[in-house]
């Protein structure tokens, strides 16, 4: 008995809870949208994710700019959202930015959305908020979904501070160079990453950076969403096989250790000049490295330099 009044108590509160959610939808939608630019965060995965309020601009905007409308009409048609839907994406930006903006300055609504997420972010759309701005129309942001910010919370790292990296460069060189860039910034570091890039990227990352603690978060807010923690070394080994990996990943990688932020290169190059009076260059390096706690490719690096100065 006790059981079925449980249940009765339980089916009231989601009764109500479902009630009350249309009721806010529905006062929301009511409401006349004021003229401007609505940069509206869309799910990442889980179309339950989408906001209230997100709902009811998407439903009330005059004009839905969408990275690609193909993908974002599956979005809308599951909601019944039937707006005007223009493409605007990063190939057809400087021809599209000025008739979205002659629209604004007449007075529309108009809702920018991307794929996935939130605009803006490894995203089109900056351009256009700027001019926006720039003459005066009102730009507003209706916050939700983030994968870098699903993965950083996720993640197990450090929040307090954090830095959002993007996409790195595809090939090795400038990427090495922008990872050594990084290496330094005292902070937790967010990088995406595409499938067939992914291996070669953390092999790098693990040069570069060292063993720092990181996660690899695949498939977020999706049935098969997976995070993957370790250090980059042993993630890198654990994602060599690039040609089964599919979509898009989030890297997220620990802030240097204080004793890897201390160590200067002066003191690297002392040490590398005492170990390779007694060891070969490879095995210098990796003593070298081991005893100071800092990443072998930083040791590699400077000892490059000091073997050319040598020779």
């Amino acid at each position: 008995m006790q059981d079925h009044r449980d249940e009765d108590r339980t089916e009231a509160h989601h009764r109500r809870t479902v009630e009350r959610a249309s009721e806010v939808l529905s006062e929301l939608i009511e409401r006349p949208l004021q003229p401007g630019l609505y940069l509206v965060a869309t799910p990442i995965g889980n179309l339950s994710d989408i906001s209230l309020r997100a709902l009811s601009v998407l439903a009330r905007a005059q004009l839905i700019a969408a990275e690609d409308t193909r993908h974002s009409k599956k979005l809308l048609s599951h909601f019944g959202i039937g707006g005007e839907l223009t493409p605007y994406h990063e190939h057809n930006a400087a021809k599209e930015r000025p008739r979205l903006l002659a629209r604004l300055r007449a007075g529309f609504s108009v809702a920018l959305i991307s794929d996935a997420g939130t605009p803006l972010v490894s995203d089109p759309g900056y351009k256009l908020v700027r001019e926006a701005l720039d003459e005066g129309l009102m730009v507003t942001s209706i916050p939700g979904p983030s994968a870098a910010l699903a993965a950083l919370t996720s993640a197990g790292l450090p929040t307090d501070t954090f830095l959002f990296a993007g996409f790195l460069a595809p090939k090795s060189g400038p990427r090495r160079t922008r990872l050594e860039d990084l290496k330094p910034i005292p902070a937790t570091l967010i990088i995406f990453e595409t499938a067939p890039r992914l291996a070669k990227s953390l092999a790098d990352m693990a040069e570069v950076l060292g063993p720092r603690e990181a996660a690899i978060a695949k498939e977020l807010t999706k049935l098969h969403e997976s995070v993957t923690r370790g250090t980059l070394d042993r993630l890198a080994g654990d994602f060599s096989d690039g040609d089964t990996l599919k979509g898009e990943f989030v890297v997220v990688i620990a802030p240097p250790t204080e004793g890897e932020a201390g160590v200067s290169d002066e003191k690297i190059v002392e040490r590398l000049n005492k170990a390779l009076n007694l060891e070969s260059f490879r095995d210098a390096v990796r003593s070298v490295a081991e005893v100071l706690q800092v990443p072998r490719g930083r040791v590699y690096e400077l000892g490059l330099s000091l073997k050319r100065k040598r020779d």
